[in-house]
């Protein structure tokens, strides 16, 4: 997950950035089969979103 670390904007989840624009996250999945990962993080929310930078710093 490193490469999501590096390209994921301030302000958003690093796993949910690569799994929405990483096509190699899905490709072990059969057609309509749910990502465990996916439905987790959705259940269990967002604990590792990239901070944003303050305008007022």
């Amino acid at each position: 997950m490193s490469v999501a670390n590096q390209s994921t904007p301030p302000g958003e989840c690093p796993q949910c950035w690569q799994h929405a624009h990483d096509p190699r996250a899905h490709r072990n999945l059969r057609p309509r089969e749910d990502c465990p990962q996916c439905v987790d993080h959705m259940v269990n929310g967002h604990p590792n979103i990239v901070p944003r930078k303050s305008r007022w710093w």
